[in-house]
C-alpha cells in the first residue's frame, strides 16, 4: 500500500525533528491530526488560530527545530495571519500548512462561495517561501523547500496550501531523508576566516562578546558557553537576546539598560556579534556607546545570510555560516590558547551585582497600589526561589520596560517578542514553550492586563494540557505605556480617549472559570506567597497584581534611552 499524503508531510517533519502539532483541526486535516496523535506528537487545538502560530513560534524557540501549525481554510487562515507576520519579523523557522478548497472548485467562475478566499496571494509577502500541493508527488519536494527556506539564510516562516483534492492519495515513496541530504545543515564559515577572526580575538585588549537572540533559538547556548570562557571577556546581551547561558550569568549585561554592558562596549577594541542584526535597538554598532571608540573597534559577525553582511555597518571578518557549525570552529582553534581575562572583567561583574542589588532595594515598597518596579522585584525573587530552571515568558509594553531595569532573575530561557512588538504573544509563547520542553519545566508568564487579555482563553487550553503555568498580572486596568504618550504629548490634563476600561475586571476570578488556580494581590509582601501558592496549586494560575496606574505610565525607567531605539521616522 502507498502512503497518504497526510502521512508523508508528517513524516517528513519528523525527520526534521518535529514532534508538536498547533492548529484548529478542519476536514483538511483532521487525517493529519489523528495520526499525529497515534504517533505520540504533542496535538494542541487552541481557541484561536492566532494563538496557535505563536504557539508554533515558541515551540521553535525552545528547539531549534521549524514550529509546524495549520489554520483552516478561509477564517482560520485570516486569523493567523499576524501569527506568519510576526514570525517574519522575529526571524522564526514557523511553517504554516492552509487548508484550501479542492482545485476543481477554487479555479470555477463562480460568486458567492462559503468560506473561501485565494489565500497564497495574500501571504506570499509576509513568507521566505510559498507554494501549494497541487499534485501528490509534490509532497516531498514542497515541504523540503518550506523547511530549506524557513532554515537557511535569516530564518523566517513558509506557507504550504494543503488543498483538499490531495488528502488522501497515495504514494508510493522511499523513507524521508535526513536533513543534509537535501539542505545545509551545520555550516561552517571558512578556515581563512575563522584564523582572521582568530587573530583579532588573541590580540584584543578588551573584546566583547554580543549574543543575540539567534544563539538562545539555534540552542548554541553550550558551544557559546565554551566559546566566552575562551575569550575570557564580558557577554553583552542585545535587547532579543535576554536569556542567560549558564555558567555565564555573572559576566552578562543587558546592552543599553546596564551600566557595566555600556561600559564594556564603550572601552572595547572587539566585538564579535553572533546571532543579531545589529538593528536599531543595538544602535546598528554605531550610535551611542558605540560612538567614541568606533574607529578603533574591530567587528567580527557571525551571519547566516551573506547578504546580511556590511548592511547596518561596516565588519572586518564575516564568518558566514551557521552558530551551529561556525562557534565550534571557533572554540576548537581557540582551546589551546585561551585568552588571559580581560582587565576589567572582575570589576564589570562587582558593578553589575551591586547595581542589581541597588535597583531591588530602591525600587518604591509599601505602596498601594504596588509600584512596578517593586512588582518586578518581587515577582523575579519569587520565580528564583519557585522554580528550578523555569522558563520566563515576557509580554506588555510598559510592563517589559520595567522588567529590563528591575528584573532580579537570570534563568536561561526568557521568551518576548522584540523585533515585532506584538502584544498578546505572552500566554500562547508560553504554552508553545511548556509543550515543546515536555511540559515538564516550570514557566512563569509576567505580564499586564492589556497584554494578558488578547488571549486570556488560552487559559482553559493550558489548564487542558496540565502546564506547570504561573502569569502574573500586572493590572492597572488602562494601556499604560499609551497613557504615558498621551501625558508626554499634551498638556495636563488631557484627554486620553481609547486607553482606560472597567475597573471591576478581576483576573484571578476569570482564571478560576477557566479551572486554573487564582491568586488576588494588593500589597507587595503578597506577591512572594501567592507566586509560591500557585506553582504549589499543580494548576496553571493567574496571580492579580493590583499596580500603580500613575507609576506605571509616568516612571518608566530609561524610557529616554528606549526611545533611541527608534532612530528614525518616529515624533
Amino acid at each position: 500500500m502507498g502512503v497518504p499524503v497526510y502521512k508523508r508531510i508528517l513524516d517528513l517533519f519528523e525527520a526534521e525533528g518535529v514532534n508538536t502539532l498547533f492548529g484548529i483541526p478542519d476536514p483538511n486535516f483532521v487525517h493529519m491530526f489523528t495520526e499525529a496523535d497515534a504517533r505520540g506528537w504533542s496535538v494542541v487545538a487552541p481557541h484561536h488560530e492566532l494563538s496557535a502560530g505563536f504557539m508554533a513560534e515558541a515551540a521553535s524557540r525552545m528547539t531549534g527545530a521549524p514550529g509546524l501549525c495549520i489554520g483552516t481554510l478561509g477564517p482560520g487562515m485570516a486569523n493567523i495571519a499576524g501569527a506568519i507576520q510576526c514570525a517574519l519579523v522575529e526571524n522564526s523557522p514557523v511553517i504554516v500548512l492552509g487548508g484550501q478548497r479542492a482545485r476543481i472548485t477554487e479555479r470555477r467562475v463562480r460568486r458567492g462561495r462559503i468560506q473561501f478566499v485565494q489565500q497564497e496571494d495574500l501571504f506570499k509577502n509576509s513568507v521566505k517561501f510559498s507554494s501549494s500541493i497541487e499534485y501528490a508527488d509534490q509532497t516531498d519536494e514542497i515541504i523540503r523547500e518550506a523547511v530549506r527556506q524557513s532554515m537557511s539564510g535569516t530564518p523566517g516562516p513558509s506557507y504550504v496550501e494543503f488543498p483538499s483534492h490531495i488528502i488522501l492519495e497515495e504514494l508510493d515513496v522511499p523513507d524521508p531523508l535526513p536533513p543534509n541530504r537535501y539542505r545545509l545543515v551545520n555550516q561552517g564559515a571558512g578556515e581563512r576566516e575563522i584564523a582572521e577572526a582568530v587573530a583579532l580575538i588573541r590580540t584584543a585588549k578588551n573584546p566583547i562578546l554580543l549574543v543575540g537572540h539567534g544563539v538562545h533559538t539555534s540552542r548554541t547556548q553550550e558551544q557559546v558557553r565554551e566559546l566566552a570562557e575562551l575569550m575570557a571577556c564580558p557577554v553583552i546581551q542585545t535587547s532579543g537576546g535576554t536569556s542567560f547561558i549558564p555558567g555565564l550569568q555573572d559576566r552578562t549585561f543587558p546592552y543599553l539598560f546596564s551600566p557595566a554592558a555600556n561600559e564594556a562596549v564603550e572601552q572595547s577594541d572587539l566585538c564579535l556579534a553572533l546571532g543579531t542584526e545589529l538593528g536599531e535597538p543595538m544602535h546598528y554598532g554605531k550610535t551611542q556607546h558605540w560612538a567614541d571608540n568606533d574607529a578603533n573597534r574591530k567587528w567580527i559577525l557571525v551571519e547566516q545570510d551573506p547578504t546580511a553582511i556590511g548592511v547596518n555597518r561596516p565588519i572586518d571578518v564575516p564568518l558566514v555560516g551557521d552558530l551551529r557549525g561556525v562557534v565550534p570552529q571557533l572554540v576548537e582553534a581557540l582551546r589551546q590558547s585561551p585568552r588571559t581575562p580581560s582587565a576589567d572583567l572582575e570589576k564589570l561583574i562587582k558593578a553589575d551585582a551591586a547595581e542589581l542589588a541597588r535597583v531591588a532595594e530602591e525600587a518604591p515598597s509599601g505602596r498601594a497600589p504596588i509600584h512596578p518596579a517593586r512588582y518586578v522585584v518581587e515577582s523575579t525573587k519569587a520565580f528564583d526561589e519557585c522554580t528550578e530552571d523555569g522558563i520566563l515568558v515576557r509580554d506588555g509594553g510598559a510592563t517589559v520596560i520595567f522588567q529590563w531595569t528591575y528584573s532580579q532573575t537570570k534563568p536561561r530561557d526568557v521568551i518576548w517578542n522584540q523585533n515585532f512588538g506584538h502584544l498578546g504573544t505572552g500566554l500562547p509563547y508560553a504554552v508553545g514553550a511548556s509543550v515543546a520542553e515536555g511540559r515538564k519545566r516550570p514557566v512563569m508568564l509576567l505580564t499586564s492586563d492589556s497584554a494578558f487579555l488578547f488571549h486570556i482563553a488560552e487559559l482553559e487550553t493550558a489548564v487542558r494540557e496540565n502546564l506547570p503555568l504561573v502569569c502574573v498580572v500586572g493590572v492597572d486596568h488602562q494601556w499604560g505605556l499609551e497613557v504615558g504618550v498621551y501625558k508626554r504629548t499634551f498638556e495636563q490634563p488631557s484627554p486620553q480617549p481609547g486607553v482606560h476600561w472597567s475597573k471591576d475586571v478581576r483576573m484571578d476570578k476569570i482564571a478560576e472559570g477557566f479551572g486554573c488556580h487564582g491568586e488576588y494581590v494588593e500589597k507587595d509582601d503578597e506577591i512572594g506567597p501567592a507566586i509560591k501558592r500557585a506553582f504549589a496549586s499543580g494548576k496553571p494560575a493567574v496571580v492579580h497584581v493590583c499596580i500603580d496606574p500613575k507609576a506605571n505610565s509616568e516612571e518608566m525607567p530609561k524610557y529616554d534611552r528606549f526611545r533611541t531605539w527608534y532612530a528614525e521616522g518616529t515624533q
